[in-house]
């Protein structure tokens, strides 16, 4: 019944999440227990993400996959950040933290949508490779962004240190998460079918404790344990993929549960569809049409990668991250935040498969 949706199931479950809670107070999350909701499903997420793509399909791609993965989601954070100043009034760093929430993709969005779905040559790979980047990336972005939001004696050059952190701790221990998992593999077969998730999870705190990003620790790992589950033939993918997918409704509902749907003004929804609508067709167009001008694809695979930025989790739980931390105007960002991911997840996620189809990106059975 659920899968004949016109509207991905995230949608449902987000909005039916925020409902409830209007209805029922007592079922409202407080932003410090969303956040760590959220985080351990975004590690699973994640894992099972890097997995499924793994460095052999990563390399095939791996070009466009880092054009878009990082200076594309600086480049988005940037345009929105210009846009929202201008055209919404924003304070300068009201405006840097909106964008940087809403500049990442989502990876178990795509998986949603495209279901069963095979997607000819490269954009699958492409889309599913972004995600998994563009997120540790955009949340090292948000932590940068806070710290200079709280240390108001603070240059901008807090952003980089911080960025850098993330970023080259979190490489260097999903590394050491990747190979750790590829000597126990074979091993794997004498403890529980969750035992890589386990392993997921303690690289991700590692990384953490050492002020990196644990999310692109999780990722990282996850690449490397997809080519080795291949070349073993590992019978715990499916394992894998199901509490993926548990992480995701999971996900979904916790976020839902912190926003009073009631209370969001018709000021913050014209707000945010109109964030909406300059992030997906002209901020994202321009974005995706300068960086792929080098790469090999058509036009209906170019326009199916532009149209296949989908929001999802990860820019809800960056602005979770504003607000936990009582920024100037945190609210607001959460309310226009909440909006441009159901925007994104209702209009986008709802016609992925028509654009597959139209655009003949979709193979034929």
């Amino acid at each position: 019944m659920l899968k004949r949706l016109p509207i991905p199931l995230a949608s449902v479950l987000l909005v039916a999440a925020a409902v409830a809670s209007d209805v029922l107070p007592a079922l409202a999350l407080s932003i410090h227990t969303v956040e760590i909701v959220a985080s351990a499903a975004l590690v699973v997420i994640l894992f099972d993400g890097g997995a499924s793509i793994g460095l052999r399909r990563f390399r095939a791609a791996v070009v466009p996959i880092v054009w878009l993965g990082i200076p594309g989601t600086f480049a988005t954070a940037g345009l929105v950040t210009v846009f929202v100043h201008w055209a919404l009034g924003l304070h300068w760093l009201t405006a840097a933290l909106l964008g940087a929430a809403v500049a990442p993709t989502d990876p178990a969005m795509m998986f949603s949508v495209l279901g069963e779905r095979e997607i000819e040559g490269r954009t699958d790979t492409i889309l599913e490779g972004e995600s998994g980047a563009n997120d540790p990336v955009g949340i090292a972005l948000m932590l940068g962004l806070i710290e200079l939001a709280q240390h108001s004696d603070e240059s901008f050059w807090i952003v980089v240190r911080v960025f850098s952190e993330q970023v080259a701790i979190g490489l260097a221990v999903g590394v050491a998460g990747g190979l750790a998992q590829a000597h126990l593999l074979p091993r794997i077969a004498r403890f529980p079918a969750v035992f890589p998730l386990a392993l997921a999870a303690v690289t991700f705190g590692v990384a953490t404790v050492a002020h990196g990003s644990g999310f692109l620790a999780v990722f990282v790992a996850g690449l490397m344990r997809g080519d080795v589950e291949t070349a073993q033939r590992s019978g715990l993918e499916g394992v894998r993929k199901r509490f993926a997918t548990v992480a995701e409704v999971v996900v979904f509902v916790a976020l839902g549960l912190t926003v009073g749907i009631s209370e969001i003004g018709l000021d913050r929804w014209a707000e945010g569809l109109l964030v909406a609508a300059f992030l997906t067709l002209v901020a994202r167009a321009l974005i995706c049409s300068a960086l792929l001008a080098p790469v090999r694809l058509d036009a209906g695979e170019r326009l199916f990668v532009i149209w296949g930025g989908l929001k999802g989790a990860v820019p809800i739980l960056l602005a979770a991250y504003v607000l936990a931390a009582h920024v100037r105007d945190g609210l607001r960002i959460y309310e226009t935040v909440f909006v441009v991911v159901l925007a994104s997840v209702v209009v986008q996620g709802g016609t992925i498969p028509f654009a597959a189809r139209r655009l003949g990106v979709e193979e034929l059975k």
